[in-house]
């Protein structure tokens, strides 16, 4: 599988499955990630997604199937090995400690040091150049990230995880319990990576956020890929309908129900 014009793409997944014990989690996923798109992946709790962007993280190991990242085979078997890949993970809990400001999250780990003194100049003006390159509206990256709004602890935490320059961000649930505001922050963020030439695998329950930010579209359901969509091509009823395994949403029969009522009502 190849993206368009030949193009190798960042991820691609061929045949994944994982099992744990008896219960199979996956079964042979098949997708990929170009360089400079947002691929949304979307399914019912239980459908796999957990899982999956585990897999591609490193914190679990696929049980058989093909993971290839820029073209070559790779075999991530912990986060470490996937991060020095070029593949950072954005989970859901964010993993950021609220007595510590701004700069002190974004270098957490991998603080820059000369002769053990941490360099505190050098990783303020990254964090400021970093967040500025991202329009991350942060006034002061000195302020606890306690303090900060969800959406602006959203923006810090995917910012850390672009320290090192990954070619691949996975993001698990971005707007999860935001407000409209902060999702609009978030998602222009998310927007801003594809410009910058990332390839973004985003795992998300708002299909209003994924026709606002994805290119296309992959649907999880028992651990299968079950359709694929661009996005500028499907409906939110085709989607749903993908997630469910129904053969129409819900929300379709009740407007054909209304649109019906509406003629008779002529």
């Amino acid at each position: 599988m190849t993206t368009t014009a030949g193009v190798v793409p960042t991820l691609e997944l061929d045949g994944i499955s994982k099992s744990f014990g008896a219960v199979r989690a996956l079964t042979d996923v098949s997708m990929r990630v170009g360089t400079g798109e947002v691929v949304a992946l979307v399914g019912d709790n239980g459908a796999g997604k957990s899982t999956l962007i585990k897999t591609i993280a490193g914190t679990h190991v696929r049980d058989s199937g093909t993971m290839s990242f820029e073209g070559v085979v790779v075999h991530p078997r912990t986060p470490k090995e996937s991060v020095r890949l070029g593949i950072a993970t954005v989970y859901q809990d964010l993993a950021l400690c609220d007595n510590l400001d701004v700069v002190a999250n974004l270098f957490l780990g991998r603080e820059p040091s000369k002769l053990t003194v941490l360099n505190s100049l050098d990783m303020e003006k990254t964090a400021l150049e970093l967040l500025s390159r991202l329009s991350v509206k942060i006034k002061d990256v000195r302020a606890a990230v306690g303090s900060l709004s969800g959406g602006q602890r959203q923006c810090v935490a995917i910012a850390r995880s672009l320290i090192g320059s990954p070619r691949l961000v996975v993001l698990d649930e971005p707007t999860a319990a935001l407000g409209v505001e902060q999702t609009a922050e978030v998602l222009a963020l998310i927007d801003r990576l594809r410009d910058d030439g990332h390839a973004v695998l985003m795992v998300s329950h708002n299909l209003a956020d994924v026709f606002d930010v994805a290119d296309r579209i992959v649907c999880l359901r028992l651990g299968r890929v079950v359709a694929e969509f661009r996005v500028e091509e499907a409906t939110e009823d085709a989607v749903v309908a993908a997630i469910t395994g129904a053969t129409d949403s819900q929300a379709h029969r009740r407007r054909a129900q209304r649109a019906a009522k509406t003629g008779e009502s002529r």
